[in-house]
């Protein structure tokens, strides 16, 4: 249940009146903030990142740049914030529930997501989210936390600090040995053959930043529920999903993917405000956690503790969102991200990336001294593209392309590639262009 500002006003014995309280904040911003243009036209869409022209940007995937609309957003909350900031948070967050903010927010994802917004926690990014995931868990003692060799720092961590804790044992295991010849059929098969009698979690990475690969998710599901429909409910696996690479570049309704809890930065490929993120799982998962921040999102906690009770019901995903003060200019923006998306169209979004790493791979394969990592097959890669130069360490094959004022990356990996990442900022020209310089640096 959303915490109401009457409650909580009147529940502190200092309810303020009408006249002292300004119109709806919402209506206010709205009332304030530009429409959300067209954007029928590439070119239109690439204009509203405000990014320095000299150079070529392909590591947008790294943490985005806010898009004016998006920019426009934080401002308007920002101007409510600074000019009352007693009532404009007290409005956005301790309102009715038609006026809170956080659950306005939660309304715009869920559209996208193709969820319910009380399926949705708003973290501060991915890390937070698989933390709150991991830790939450009720493992013990001979449960196995299984994740692959292929993750992120940030997702063995939550694994590690989590397993440390309750006495879980953690296994990984190996998907592919060559990525860029990886099949759906044979990742699946390893995800099958390496779940164990006391596997309790799998943890997976839709798209990963290592090599590219993004992985069939609703297969990798439909496998573990089949192994799940043979087991009691007490030995059920949960699939968590670190979805951040996959979210605003493919086209995919979350909901429907199979993840038991998908855990996601929004500052990436969604173009949210910095700092926001998201949990998404049903109500019979959020069941499942234990809440590990004090939330400021659920009346029931506060209702407990005044009346010196323990907390009723079964965990909701609002009791999982992190308390406490935020920027909460950058949190409340988050859905103007999630309505440029939806006004652009998810599936055209999914094919426009498509279009220009498809480009970008084709590029890079038709140089003799360039190997590409990531998959040619669009069905197994989205907008990340990792190769390597002969001769050459990624960190000199990314300094040379800066060089030639083209921004590329390196993966942080103990096996690491230099990367080529094309998001909406880019045209097919500066694809050309960016392959064109790997041509020359390669010799």
């Amino acid at each position: 249940m959303t915490l109401s500002r009457r409650e909580f006003i009147a529940a502190n014995g200092a309810l303020l009146g009408a006249a002292v309280l300004p119109r709806s904040l919402l209506a206010e911003v709205e009332a304030r903030s530009a429409p959300m243009p067209a954007l029928k036209d590439w070119n239109q869409i690439r204009r509203q990142f405000r990014l320095t022209p000299e150079y070529l940007h392909f590591s947008g995937f790294y943490i985005a740049s806010h898009p004016q609309v998006v920019r426009e957003a934080i401002e308007s909350f920002r101007n409510a914030l600074d000019a009352n900031p007693f009532l404009t948070v007290e409005h956005g967050m301790f309102e009715s529930e038609a006026q809170n903010l956080q659950e306005k927010v939660r309304v715009d994802i869920a559209a996208y997501l193709g969820g319910k917004p009380d399926e949705i926690a708003l973290t501060p990014n991915t890390t937070t989210g698989l933390a709150l995931v991991y830790h939450g868990l009720p493992l013990k003692s001979g449960d196995e936390v299984l994740v692959t060799t292929h993750d992120h720092v940030v997702h063995h961590e939550a694994i590690r600090l989590s397993t440390e804790r309750n006495g879980a044992s953690v296994r990984k295991i190996t998907l592919f040995d060559d990525a860029a010849r990886a099949s759906a059929e044979a990742i699946v098969s390893r995800v099958r053959e390496g779940i164990g009698p006391k596997t309790r979690v799998l943890g997976i990475t839709w798209v990963h930043s290592a090599t590219g690969i993004r992985l069939p998710v609703r297969q990798i599901a439909d496998a573990v529920g089949e192994i799940n429909s043979k087991r009691d409910e007490k030995e059920r696996m949960v699939l968590v999903v670190d979805g951040v690479h996959g979210i605003g570049a493919v086209d995919a309704t979350i909901a429907d993917l199979g993840a038991d809890f998908f855990c996601a930065g929004t500052h990436k490929w969604m173009f949210a405000p910095r700092g926001t993120g998201i949990v998404w799982a049903r109500a019979q998962n959020w069941a499942r956690l234990r809440p590990l921040i004090p939330s400021f999102s659920d009346l029931e906690v506060y209702e407990a503790w005044t009346e010196q009770r323990p907390v009723r019901g079964p965990t909701v995903a609002a009791r999982v969102s992190p308390g406490g003060f935020l920027a909460y200019e950058h949190q409340w923006a988050m859905g103007t991200a999630f309505r440029m998306h939806q006004q652009i169209g998810r599936a055209r979004i999914a094919q426009r990336v498509a279009e220009l790493n498809g480009r970008c791979k084709d590029g890079l394969s038709s140089i003799k001294k360039v190997r590409l990592i990531t998959p040619r097959d669009a069905s197994l890669s989205a907008g990340i593209n990792c190769f390597e130069v002969a001769g050459q360490k990624p960190g000199e094959t990314v300094k040379r392309l800066l060089e030639r004022k083209i921004i590329a990356s390196e993966s942080p990996y103990a096996k690491s590639y230099a990367r080529l990442s094309a998001g909406l900022m880019n045209t097919p020209e500066q694809v050309d262009q960016a392959v064109a310089a790997v041509r020359a640096i390669a010799g």
